[in-house]
């Protein structure tokens, strides 16, 4: 049986832990040879080798989504090596401190915004030659249904979130006539590492897990799957 993505070079950043680790496992299942990004070496081995026993194969590339050079290299390499890039899943982003406005420190507010925009930013800068190269390029940017609530003390946290729906919504707007389709995800309530930091006397257990998470942006990622400038949330 054909998989949706067989022989398609997928990107994931933040693909170490959570639901980066659960989505690059899910595209490797479905056929694609999955480049996963994180900073921490061993969290990707362990991705890594999921994949192995799925069947798939990887590519691991630690590094920190703040070094944009680091990016820009990236892009070229990939070009050097496939030519080509079909998926973009930019899943990547920290919390930061859960704080009034007037609180946040302002090395960490540039922090938030260096990692959770600007590195977006860069990433499109320097893949979007290479989606374009695909004959059914696909981009995911994860987001977070902050971006749409005035919460006290997630203001860093959700400005970020709100800018980057409209970097990606702009992104998709330019990109709508071409073979290249944008969108947004937003997961919801999900049992990971930062939903616990920002949660912590919730029941994880009541939560969705990334593992529930990843097959729904693995079919936004499909040739198939042709809408374009769409925030889609997690239907559990």
């Amino acid at each position: 049986m054909t998989q949706a993505l067989e022989n398609k070079i997928a990107l994931v950043t933040g693909a170490s832990r959570g639901i980066g680790r659960a989505v690059a496992i899910e595209l490797a299942r479905q056929g694609a040879h999955v480049i996963c990004t994180a900073r921490t070496v061993g969290g990707l081995e362990d991705t890594d080798d999921e994949i192995r026993k799925a069947g798939g194969s990887a590519t691991l590339v630690p590094f920190s989504l703040k070094d944009g050079d680091g990016i820009d290299r990236l892009g070229g390499q990939i070009f050097e090596r496939w030519g080509r890039l079909d998926a973009l899943v930019a899943n990547a982003g920290i919390l930061g401190a859960l704080t009034p406005v007037a609180h946040i420190e302002p090395k960490l507010f540039a922090e938030l915004i260096e990692v959770n925009l600007t590195a977006n930013y860069r990433l499109i800068r320097s893949l979007d030659p290479l989606l374009r190269q695909s004959d059914a390029g696909r981009a995911v940017f994860v987001t977070s249904g902050a971006a749409h609530k005035a919460t006290p003390f997630w203001g860093g946290y959700a400005v970020t979130k709100a800018a980057l729906e409209m970097l990606a919504l702009t992104y998709a707007a330019e990109s709508g006539g071409g073979k290249v389709r944008v969108n947004l995800f937003n997961p919801g309530a999900t049992r990971t590492v930062m939903r616990k930091k920002a949660m912590p006397g919730e029941d994880q257990a009541t939560l969705n897990t990334p593992d529930d998470i990843a097959p729904q942006i693995a079919a936004l990622l499909a040739p198939s799957f042709t809408e374009n400038g769409q925030i889609v949330s997690y239907q559990g």
